[in-house]
């Protein structure tokens, strides 16, 4: 059994446990996840090229199983479960949920999944439907997201059925497996000729990708600058990343619903601060119009969480033209979940605000 406790605002990171993963964690998760996870495509957009004056290349992790990065992750984590376990338990408002359920139905083992009860209805759906080939006794068990915590409702049912915890970001089996897309990234984009990488621009929740990519960025590629991406109504990673103590933000309303952490880890904050360049935020809006042009121009099914990194590049490339000139740059598309029932809502904000 495994328990996760929260910690507090303010509080100063261990920088020692940065080191919990490396390259190595990396590159034997990427072993593991051989043949099981999609090596999924890089894709160029004129367009996009012709924004920002850069040669930029995207990871489409809208294209993996469950339709976001989160399954590379969960799977490294599941297969290394104790024997002593009972099982698996996550909490998630849906990708990282949609993870450990489809990982726990290809392991055979049993996965209790502690979801938001207003977390998109397609994710659910999906993830009920991963948990019905698991174990049995496997389930979804929704919460009041207003009236309680879902690490406390995590910790406890852990406690009560002897299920090992596996949170959404701050686990080092799990940061490992989201790094592993870095590594497949680095290879493409020499194969397309944009490489070496000069930027990476990397969606932001709670750091699990992003601690995972600047992993793999700082050994193997450490000229290159990790962005992380933040939105604006969620900006704890940024905050704690300027005042390098935690930083917390509660149910931020954003449109990036995977982006809706309370805080960072205390394995991520250490990564992100010894390995990342730099944090921004980007608003509702640009989130909104980001997400249409994957959708327009590219052809590309992206959720709004999944579009945060692309958002940034555009920003950086509108606030000082020509500073991505020449540039080769990666943008980690994470996740393609997007509820078609939200399209007109989100129209409605992409022609609002900056």
């Amino acid at each position: 059994m495994t328990t996760m406790t929260a910690w507090t605002e303010g509080s100063a990171p261990d920088l020692t446990l940065a080191s919990s993963v490396t390259i190595d964690h990396v590159r034997a998760a990427a072993e593991r996840l051989r043949g099981v996870a999609n090596r999924t495509p890089a894709v160029t957009s004129r367009t996009v090229d012709r924004l920002t004056g850069a040669e930029v290349v995207f990871k489409c992790e809208n294209l993996q199983r469950v339709g976001a990065f989160k399954f590379r992750g969960a799977y490294n984590a599941v297969t290394q479960l104790p024997e002593t376990s009972a099982g698996v338990i996550a909490f998630s408002s849906g990708n990282h949920a949609q993870g450990i359920a489809l990982a726990a139905a290809i392991q055979r083992v049993r996965a209790v999944i502690v979801m938001p009860d207003n977390a998109p209805a397609t994710k659910r759906a999906a993830t009920e439907d991963y948990l019905s080939r698991a174990a049995k006794g496997s389930q979804v068990v929704s919460y009041d997201a207003n009236e309680a915590e879902r690490e406390e409702i995590g910790n406890r049912i852990a406690a009560e059925e002897g299920l090992t915890l596996i949170p959404p970001y701050d686990h080092p089996q799990v940061i490992a497996g989201q790094g592993t897309l870095a590594l497949e990234l680095i290879e493409q984009a020499q194969q397309m000729d944009r490489g070496p990488l000069d930027r990476l621009y990397v969606c932001t929740g709670g750091g699990g990708v992003l601690s995972g990519c600047a992993t793999v960025m700082e050994a193997l590629t450490p000229a290159c600058e990790v962005i992380g991406v933040e939105p604006e109504l969620g900006d704890d990673i940024t905050r704690s990343f300027a005042d390098r103590v935690l930083r917390t933000v509660h149910n931020p309303p954003t449109i990036a619903d995977g982006a809706r952490t309370h805080y960072a880890g205390r394995y991520t904050l250490p990564i992100i601060l010894q390995r990342v360049s730099r944090m921004e935020t980007v608003s509702e809006a640009r989130i909104a119009r980001a997400m249409f042009l994957c959708l327009e121009r590219m052809r590309l099914v992206v959720e709004p969480t999944g579009a945060l990194a692309l958002a940034g590049l555009l920003q950086d490339a509108e606030r000082d033209p020509g500073s991505l000139s020449g540039k080769r740059v990666g943008v980690v598309i994470t996740g393609g979940n997007l509820d078609l029932g939200e399209l007109p809502r989100l129209r409605e904000i992409a022609g609002s605000g900056a």
